[in-house]
């Protein structure tokens, strides 16, 4: 299992700068950024400095979408950071949640994600692609692969997942739920005449070390956050057709406050159960961890991506480093077959 690290743009570029070089010697070699640029800073300024402070760790989107930026505005901007990195570049994309919602509008169609997913990764490889029935090409693109990643939860998203990706974001670290979603992605991989062993598998959620009841409200946004992809999902499949320990929690649900998106202590989780905290984040104390993310590992998981903007952002990268990631230099990653 590999190990990357998510930053909220909201941080300062020195701070940027000094978590990224923490990551990179603690052992991570991923690092990537929020995209939502009403909300926070906008990430490709902060990726090329992540990029210019870094030497093996690959960065990207976690995520972007297919409506902020035309798709070939993104991938003329990450052809750009592949000849600043090296080609340490990755694409993670989405539908789109806190970018379009914040600005009153919804989410792309699973068909623009598609379209859009294809089209970075093809121009971006130097690749000629049809857009609005004009034949175009960045002829100036280095000869670098950008593997695509692409964030979803409900069947019809991770069947374009398997269909179209390299990997699978999923934001959670229930393992049995994030079995769920890796049999769909498989699925949906098999579907299309690809092999499913050769995608990988992120599973993107806080951590946070130390006795469970001290450090819960830390990281109780994150279901929250996670609640507005639940009631999507509910609206579009009915809650019948879920998995109910993916459901049950949102029913005391009433709202979300997108100004306050992905913040720690933010009364968006007042309805938020501990039990749903336990299950979605990944907390305790190190031997937890590593038990959590070894039955992640089980299901598989090649990835773990520490949202880290829960506080404590140093320590946590240090207790990773020095104990969680060597104690899981053992684990096998079970193959997706």
């Amino acid at each position: 299992m590999e190990f990357g690290f998510t930053l909220k743009p909201d941080v300062s570029l020195d701070r940027l700068v000094s978590l990224t070089r923490l990551a990179e010697r603690m052992g991570f070699t991923y690092g990537w950024i929020f995209d939502s640029h009403v909300l926070w800073k906008e990430p490709y300024p902060l990726l090329t400095i992540m990029a210019q402070n870094t030497e093996r760790m690959r960065l990207g989107t976690c995520v972007t979408n297919p409506a902020t930026r035309d798709p070939s505005v993104t991938a003329s901007v990450l052809a750009v950071l592949q000849i600043v990195s090296g080609g340490r570049m990755d694409l993670g994309i989405g539908r789109g949640d806190s970018a379009r919602r914040v600005m009153g509008k919804k989410p792309t169609t699973l068909e623009e994600l598609e379209r859009a997913t294809v089209v970075i990764r093809d121009l971006c490889e130097g690749k000629g692609v049809e857009r609005d029935g004009t034949r175009i090409r960045l002829d100036w693109a280095p000869p670098y692969d950008l593997p695509a990643w692409i964030a979803g939860y409900g069947p019809k998203a991770l069947e374009v997942t398997g269909r179209t990706a390299d990997g699978a974001i999923i934001q959670l670290a229930d393992p049995s739920l994030v079995d769920w979603c890796v049999g769909l992605v498989r699925d949906g991989a098999t579907k299309a005449g690809r092999d499913p062993r050769g995608l990988r598998i992120m599973a993107a959620a806080p951590a946070h070390v130390g006795r469970r009841d001290a450090v819960r409200d830390r990281v109780r946004w994150f279901p929250a956050l996670v609640s507005n992809h639940v009631v999507d999902l509910v609206r579009r499949y009915g809650e019948s057709s879920l998995p109910a320990d993916l459901t049950a929690y949102v029913r005391n649900r009433t709202g979300y406050d997108y100004r306050h998106h992905a913040e720690s202590g933010s009364s968006n989780a007042e309805f938020v159960d501990d039990e749903s905290v336990d299950r979605f984040c990944v907390i305790g104390e190190v031997d937890e961890h590593v038990a959590k993310l070894r039955a992640l590992a089980a299901t598989g998981v090649t990835q773990f991506n520490i949202y880290l903007m829960s506080g404590e952002e140093e320590s946590i990268l240090e207790a990773y480093g020095r104990e969680i990631i060597p104690a899981m230099k053992g684990t096998e990653t079970a193959a997706i077959a």
